[in-house]
C-alpha cells in the first residue's frame, strides 16, 4: 500500500472533523481535542487537556451534567444550551463510550446558530405565504396610490394633506411588501467573486452614519491580514447596513453608546449543515457588537424569524432578510448576549474567496 493510500492516523482524522470532538479519559479529564473544539470553547488544547468539561462549560439541563460524569453513559442530546464564559450557544451533543477501553469516551458538539436552526426546505414553506400575499397586495396598492394622486390634484387646500398621507402610507406598505417578496424568493447562487470585506463594512458604516446625529460611536477593529471573502459586495453591504443600523438603534439609549464592528479569522469554524452539496468552511468572521440592553430573552431564539421584533413599531423583517441574504451567500449568521461585558453580538461567518488562501 502506498503512503498516499495509507489509513490516516486517528489523531489526524479527529483533527479533520467538522464538529467539535473531545476525547475524555477515565478520570473525566480531556485527553484530546480538535481545532473546532478549541474554537467552540475559546481555549487551546493545552489549556483544555486534563480538565473536566464542567470546569469551563455548563448546561441548563442538570441531567446532561450528571450524564457527563457517568463513564458508561451513551446518549444523543439535541438543541442544548451550552454556556462558556457567559456566552450561550445552542448545540447538539453525543457521548460514545469506547468499548475496548473502559472509562474512555468521545464527546462531539455541533453548534446550532439561530439563523440556521431551521432547514432550508422548512424555511421555504414558512416564507411562501408572505411572498404570495405580497404579490396579491401590490396590484390594489398601485390603484390606491393612483387614486390618491388624482384626489390631491382635485382636493381643496384643507384636504390635500390627507391625500398626501394616503400616498405616503401606500409607499410605506409597498416597501414592506417588497421586503416580504425578497424573503420568499428562491435562494440565489452565492457569488464566487472575491470581495474586499473591509471596504464593504466601511461603505455600510458610511451609509448608516448619514443622517444620524452622531450620538452613537461606530468603531472599527479590523484584522488587516484577512483575505477576500466569496460574496456579492452589494448583498454583503445590505446585510451589514441592516446589522449596523439595528445595533445603533439598540445602543441609542445607553450611556456611552458604542457600536463596534470587528473582523477576525475563526480557523476552526465549519458549517455543519450540508449547503450547496458540501460542508462549508467559514473562517472569516464579522462581529457587530453594541452596548445596548440586548434582545428580550423571550425573543432571542426567534429573532431571525419573520415578524418577530422587539422594536416599538418594528416590522420583524430586517433580521429575517439578513438571514436569507447570508444564507444565499453560503454563510451563517448568529446572535448572542454577553451579560458579563454588557454587549450584544451579531456574528456573520463567510467563506474565503476561491484561490485567495487563508
Amino acid at each position: 500500500m502506498t503512503a498516499a493510500l495509507a489509513m490516516p492516523d486517528p489523531a489526524v482524522m479527529i483533527a479533520g472533523m467538522v464538529f467539535a470532538v473531545l476525547v475524555i479519559d477515565p478520570d473525566h479529564g480531556i485527553a484530546q481535542v480538535n481545532p473546532v473544539a478549541e474554537e467552540l470553547f475559546g481555549r487551546s488544547e493545552a489549556r483544555l487537556r486534563g480538565r473536566p468539561v464542567a470546569a469551563f462549560a455548563r448546561f441548563e439541563e442538570p441531567r446532561i451534567s450528571a450524564l457527563l460524569v457517568d463513564p458508561e453513559a451513551q446518549f444523543v442530546a439535541r438543541d442544548l444550551t451550552l454556556t462558556v464564559d457567559d456566552r450561550q450557544r445552542r448545540v447538539n451533543l453525543t457521548c460514545s463510550p469506547v468499548p475496548a477501553h473502559p472509562g474512555w469516551r468521545v464527546l462531539t458538539f455541533s453548534e446550532i446558530g439561530q439563523g440556521e436552526r431551521d432547514e432550508d426546505g422548512d424555511e421555504r414553506v414558512e416564507l411562501r405565504a408572505p411572498a404570495v400575499l405580497a404579490h396579491e397586495i401590490k396590484n390594489p396598492l398601485s390603484a390606491i396610490r393612483g387614486a390618491s394622486q388624482l384626489l390631491e390634484r382635485r382636493a381643496s387646500d384643507r384636504d390635500r394633506p390627507l391625500a398626501r398621507l394616503i400616498a405616503g402610507e401606500v409607499d410605506r406598505i409597498a416597501q414592506l411588501v417588497d421586503r416580504m417578496q425578497q424573503l420568499g424568493s428562491r435562494p440565489a447562487t452565492p457569488s464566487k467573486e472575491p470581495c474586499n470585506l473591509h471596504q464593504a463594512i466601511r461603505n455600510a458604516i458610511a451609509t448608516v452614519s448619514t443622517g444620524r446625529d452622531g450620538s452613537v460611536s461606530i468603531d472599527e477593529a479590523f484584522d488587516p491580514s484577512l483575505p477576500p471573502v466569496a460574496a456579492d459586495a452589494a448583498t454583503l453591504e445590505q446585510v451589514l447596513i441592516n446589522l449596523v443600523a439595528n445595533a445603533c438603534d439598540a445602543a441609542g439609549d445607553a450611556e456611552h453608546s458604542t457600536v463596534t464592528v470587528r473582523t477576525r479569522f475563526a480557523s476552526g469554524l465549519v458549517f455543519n449543515a450540508i449547503r450547496f452539496g458540501k460542508s462549508t468552511r467559514l473562517p472569516i468572521e464579522i462581529i457587530v457588537s453594541d452596548t445596548g440592553p440586548g434582545v428580550d430573552p423571550a425573543l432571542r431564539d426567534h429573532i431571525f424569524e419573520p415578524f418577530v421584533t422587539g422594536k416599538t413599531g418594528g416590522q420583524g423583517l430586517g433580521l429575517a432578510l439578513v438571514r436569507k441574504l447570508v444564507r444565499d451567500l453560503g454563510g451563517r449568521v448568529s446572535h448572542e448576549r454577553d451579560e458579563r461585558a454588557g454587549l450584544t453580538h451579531f456574528r456573520i461567518n463567510l467563506p474565503v474567496a476561491e484561490g485567495a488562501g487563508a
